[in-house]
This record gives C-alpha cells, sequence and structure tokens, in this order.
C-alpha cells in the first residue's frame, strides 16, 4: 500500500496561470508556456506513489523542481492542481486546522541550514516540535533524547549548536524532526551544505537509522551519485516534470531518453549494480551421491572443468573439479561425496559490484550467490563483474536463458 501518492501535481508562478495550465494540457513545455503567458512551471503534473518504510529520492539539477515539488507535499507551496494523498487522505483539500495535524503528527521536514537555535541547547532544540505541540515537557524530553539516543548525540545534549560540527548540528536537526515520530520524513538536500567526508558519514548514518527507524523519507538531492546510494527509487526531474521514476539499477540499465542517459553516463556501475544483478544460473549441478561416471558425463556436456554439489534440499555443499572426478572414476568410487571441496566463496545477493574484485581475483570457481537457506540463488563469473563496469551493459534487458546460454562454455572454464 502506497503512504504517499501524488497525481498530476502542478505548480504554477505568476498570473494567467488558467491559460497555463490549459496550454499544459495541450502539451506545451515550460519555455513555450512562459513565452506565451509569462508564468513559470514550478512542477507539471507530477504523478507517483512512495511505498511506505521506502527512501524515495527526487533528483535533478538546479531549477527542475525538486525543491518546490518536496515543499507542496505538506503544503508550505499550495499546488495550483493536483492532489497529495496520505494514507489515502487527500491533504491538497484540507483546511487549514486538519492541515495542521497533519503536519504535526504525520510529517516532518529537515532543511539543508540545519535551523537551530543558536540560544537553545541541543535537548532543548530536539524537543522544540513537540514544544509547539503543546507535549508535556518530561515526555517531550523523553521522546527528544530518545531521537538524539538514535542519532548518537546524547551525550551532546546539553551543549549549544555552535559547539557542535556542522555535521552534528545537521544531525540535531534530523533528531528534531525524528523526535515527532512522524510517519513521513521530508529531507530537502539536507547533506548539501557539508564537506564531502561528512556527507559521507551522514549517508551511512541515515542508512543505518532507517534500518530501525523504517520511515517512509522523501530525500531531495541535485547529486546523482547520493541518489543511486541512498534511494530505494529514484525520480529523476528536468523542467518541472519527473521524466523517470525506478531503482537506481533500472535507471543505469534503461534511462528513459536521451536526458537520462546522457545524466547517468559517467556513472561507477561497480557501486551501483548488485551480485542479483550480474549473477547467472550454473549450467549444472551435482547431487553428492551421484557416480563419477554421470558427473563426468554432465561435465563434458556442458563443457565445465569443475562443478557445484548440493544435497537433497539442493543447498551448497562445494564442488568438484574434473581431474578429481577422473581420479575417482579410474579407482571405481561409488559417488563423489568423499572428493567435495567445501571451500567455495559465497555471497550474498546485496553485495555490490565493486567488492566482490578481491574474491573474483582469488579464486578459480564461480562465487556462489546462496539465501539464508544456503540454496544457490547463482553464481557470478568474472567476465560480468568486468561487464558491469561497461555502460554498454544492460543485464535487465537481456533474457537470462539466451545470456545464460551464450556464456555457458566461459562460466563453467571459471
Amino acid at each position: 500500500m502506497s503512504k504517499l501518492r501524488i497525481e498530476n501535481l502542478t505548480k504554477i508562478f505568476g498570473n494567467k496561470q488558467k491559460e497555463a495550465l490549459d496550454l499544459i494540457d495541450e502539451g506545451k513545455n515550460k519555455r513555450e508556456i512562459l513565452e506565451t503567458t509569462g508564468a513559470t512551471i514550478g512542477v507539471k503534473q507530477a504523478t507517483f506513489d512512495v511505498e511506505e518504510g521506502e527512501i524515495f529520492v527526487i533528483m535533478g539539477l538546479s531549477g527542475s523542481g525538486k525543491s518546490t515539488l518536496v515543499r507542496m507535499l505538506n503544503r508550505l507551496i499550495e499546488p495550483t492542481s493536483g492532489n497529495i494523498y496520505i494514507d489515502e487522505d487527500n491533504i491538497s483539500v484540507m483546511d487549514t486546522k486538519a492541515l495542521r495535524e497533519v503536519r504535526r503528527k504525520k510529517i516532518s521536514m529537515v532543511f539543508q541550514n540545519f535551523g537551530l537555535f543558536p540560544h537553545r541547547t541541543i535537548l532543548e532544540n530536539t524537543e522544540y516540535g513537540l514544544e509547539v505541540q503543546g507535549i508535556d515537557k518530561k515526555e517531550r524530553q523523553k521522546n527528544a533524547e530518545a531521537a538524539l539516543e538514535n542519532a548518537g548525540l546524547l551525550p551532546y545534549k546539553d551543549q549549544y549548536p555552535d559547539q557542535l560540527s556542522g555535521g552534528m548540528q545537521q544531525r540535531v536537526g534530523l533528531a528534531r524532526a525524528l523526535a515527532n515520530d512522524p510517519d513521513i520524513l521530508l529531507m530537502d538536500e539536507a547533506f548539501s551544505a557539508l564537506d564531502p567526508l561528512i556527507r559521507r558519514d551522514m549517508q551511512d548514518e541515515l542508512i543505518e537509522m532507517q534500518k530501525t527507524m523504517n520511515k517512509t523519507i522523501i530525500f531531495i538531492t541535485h547529486d546523482l551519485n547520493e541518489s543511486l546510494r541512498l534511494g530505494d527509487r529514484i525520480a529523476i526531474m528536468r523542467d518541472g516534470e519527473v521524466v523517470q521514476v525506478g531503482t537506481g539499477q533500472e535507471i543505469l540499465a534503461n534511462p528513459a531518453n536521451d536526458y537520462v542517459k546522457r545524466f547517468v553516463e559517467d556513472i561507477d556501475r561497480t557501486k551501483v549494480y548488485t551480485a542479483e544483478h550480474i549473477m547467472e544460473k550454473p549450467a549444472a549441478l551435482s547431487g553428492e551421491r551421484e557416480k563419477p561416471a554421470n558427473v563426468l558425463r554432465i561435465m563434458k556436456e556442458n563443457n565445465m572443468s569443475n562443478i557445484l554439489v548440493v544435497d537433497k534440499e539442493e543447498r551448497l555443499l562445494g564442488y568438484v573439479t574434473r581431474e578429481d572426478v577422473e581420479h575417482l572414476y579410474e579407482k571405481g568410487h561409488e559417488n563423489i561425496s568423499k572428493i567435495i571441496n567445501k571451500d567455495v566463496p559465497e555471497i550474498e545477493p546485496d553485495v555490490l559490484v565493486d567488492d566482490i574484485f578481491d574474491v573474483v581475483h582469488e579464486t578459480e570457481t564461480p562465487i556462489v550467490i546462496t539465501n539464508e537457506q544456503s540454496e544457490i540463488e547463482g553464481i557470478i563469473v568474472r567476465s560480468n563483474v568486468i561487464g558491469a563496469m561497461t555502460t554498454g551493459v544492460q543485464y535487465d534487458a537481456i533474457d537470462p536463458d539466451q545470456k545464460a546460454k551464450e556464456t555457458k562454455e566461459e562460466i563453467n572454464h571459471e
């Protein structure tokens, strides 16, 4: 179920808004509407939904409309037209009193400039939103301390903002937003003013905090690397329009148009693609009680130098080499169970390709992707790791069976 749903959300600045809306319906672009009416299109018919517990990143260059869009989500900027649903409640038609309750209980915002009060302590800054709501001091202090604890700042609660670094001040702003325990957190260029190393640390902290918070987060940024690192899904904006929505991998593999293609062409794929996206199905598997003659036949048919071995539940046990199986066959052994090599590199599906390089170079066997039950999900071979570094490879666009057929010989020789 969607936590937040946006339908044809539009913002027009200036006069002749009705005329500008009519021109939008006629398919006119931002420049044409400005020349005809003098009105500026801030956001044009944005439509998307955000799932509960998702980090949804809205990104674009300066002037793309991303900050205008996020401020419409809590009506800090009033939409010209369109609908905003939170839990199926249309906040775009709410009166002031109802909207105030939504802002207090369901949605909080973190700004780029921190917005801390210099004369208040860190604890007082954090509990400010609860104070405005009229929450009892004891309760708001408890909630604020819990938020500071989550942000790693509780020991600094009695200090003042100017005693903290920029990164720590940003964490206070985040803690203040979280103290209200909102369902939805809006973050508008929240890390943009930070130094690169501090910014990276804040990204790490947000990712870690989200594992326990499980908030629905709308994160605004102009940095594509940041969006790819943080976003479960990403909406790319240009001239007020949402031109593509998808996961980082989907956008990299299948850009919606030439603009998006140019936008992502210099991205390091190895820091976006995961093991799951470049894995192959193994050409064949062997049971642990299989006869050497049968194993040799399978390996020869598939041109394999080694083969993975599984138990009756198809859980990974290890692998055997053709040389070892041939030796076993010559001695007349009944099965291959005694020669299984258990030294197989295993990784989880969400490991980044960038983290696989060392493993690939240190092993002669394919890397095995297994799930929590040790069942084989797929294998990774050197050619696919190299392919993930190129911009021309689009794994998701290739038929898996055809891909496996075309690379089978190389896979089994690894």
